[in-house]
C-alpha cells in the first residue's frame, strides 16, 4: 500500500515551477510596457485638454470630454481623406498582394532558368535604390505626379513579401502541382486553383503587412499630390493638423493651450491633439489584426523556417 502510494507521488520540479513564474511576471510586464503607451493616449484623447496639462493622466480620463474629436471631425477634409486611404488600403492590398504572389510563384518554380537571376535582382534593390530625386523624377516621367495610381502601382511587389510568399509556396508537397500538371493544367490554373488556397496563410501575413504600409503612409502624398486635396490622405491631412495645432500653440502666451476658431472655439493642446490623431490612425488596423492573427503567426513562422 504504502510502496503503491510513494511510486504514484508527483515529483515536484522546484527549477521549472521558478522558471514558470519568472516567465509569466516577465511576459506579464512586457504586455504592460507596451499596451500603456496606447492605453495613456487614449486617455488623454477623451480627456479634457486644459487638464491635461496639470498631469497626472495615466490610465483613465480625469474629465471626459469629445473636444479633441471634434476639433478633428470638423475638418471638412478629413471624410474624403478617410475614404481615400481605405481606398488605397483595400486596393493597393489586393494588387500587391496579388502581383507579388504571382512572381513568388513564378520565382518558386525549379525549371524557371532564370529564377536565381530574378531573385538576386530584386534582393539587390532591397540593399540599393535610386535615391530620392531619382525616384520622384522617373514618377514624373511615368505621369504618376497628382495621380491617385502613386499610391498603387510603385510599390506593387515587395521583395521583403514576395521571399516570404516564394518560401511558403515551396513548402508545398510537390505532388500536388505535378497531379494538377498530369492532369493538363497549365501555369495559371495551378496558381489559381492550388497555389492561391494553400497559400493563404502567407498571403494574410502579407496583407497585413501591405495594408499597415498603405494606411500609415504618408509621405507620398507630400511629395507627389500635396496640392490636390482630393488626393490626400487621413494621414496626412492628421499631420497637417498637428502641425497648426503646434504653431497656434507656439504664438500664444500660456505655449501650452489654444483655441480654435474652426471648431467653435474648442480648447485643445498639441499633446490631446497627437494622442487623439493616435486613436484615429490606429483604430482600423487593430479592428482588422484580430482576424488575421492565426493567419499572421502560421505565415511568419512557415516562412522564417523555410526562408
Amino acid at each position: 500500500m504504502s510502496e503503491g502510494s510513494s511510486s504514484r507521488k508527483v515529483y515536484f520540479n522546484w527549477p521549472d515551477k521558478i522558471f514558470d513564474t519568472v516567465n509569466i511576471i516577465l511576459m506579464l510586464g512586457l504586455v504592460c510596457i507596451t499596451l500603456y503607451p496606447f492605453i495613456n493616449m487614449f486617455a488623454l484623447s477623451f480627456n479634457d485638454a486644459n487638464d491635461s496639462i496639470r498631469g497626472g493622466v495615466y490610465f483613465w480620463p480625469r474629465m471626459w470630454t469629445l473636444d479633441n474629436y471634434n476639433y478633428i471631425f470638423n475638418e471638412a477634409s478629413i471624410y474624403f481623406a478617410t475614404f481615400i486611404s481605405a481606398a488605397r488600403t483595400i486596393l493597393g492590398t489586393v494588387v500587391s498582394v496579388f502581383f507579388t504572389a504571382m512572381l513568388a510563384y513564378t520565382i518558386s518554380r525549379q525549371e524557371y532558368v532564370l529564377r536565381k537571376f530574378v531573385t538576386v535582382a530584386f534582393i539587390f534593390t532591397m540593399y540599393f535604390s535610386g535615391g530620392l530625386i531619382p525616384g520622384y523624377l522617373l514618377i514624373k516621367e511615368l505621369g504618376m505626379i497628382n495621380s491617385f495610381w502613386v499610391y498603387i502601382i510603385p510599390g506593387i511587389i515587395s521583395v521583403f513579401n514576395m521571399i516570404v510568399i516564394r518560401s511558403f509556396i515551396e513548402g508545398l508537397p510537390e505532388g500536388i502541382m505535378e497531379s494538377a500538371r498530369m492532369d493538363g493544367a497549365g501555369d495559371f490554373t495551378t496558381f489559381f486553383r492550388i497555389v492561391l488556397p494553400l497559400t493563404v496563410p502567407a498571403l494574410a501575413t502579407v496583407s497585413l503587412f501591405v495594408a499597415v504600409g498603405q494606411w500609415n503612409s504618408w509621405f507620398d502624398v507630400f511629395l507627389y499630390n500635396s496640392s490636390h486635396i482630393e488626393l490626400s490622405t487621413l494621414q496626412y491631412e492628421l499631420m497637417k493638423i498637428l502641425q497648426t495645432s503646434n504653431t497656434a500653440a507656439n504664438s500664444t502666451t500660456a505655449g501650452d493651450a489654444f483655441a480654435s476658431a474652426q471648431s467653435g472655439g474648442v480648447s485643445v493642446t498639441p499633446t490631446s491633439i497627437r494622442a487623439t490623431m493616435t486613436i484615429i490612425a490606429s483604430l482600423p488596423i487593430i479592428m482588422v489584426y484580430p482576424f488575421l492573427q492565426k493567419y499572421f503567426v502560421k505565415g511568419m513562422t512557415v516562412g522564417g523556417v523555410k526562408g
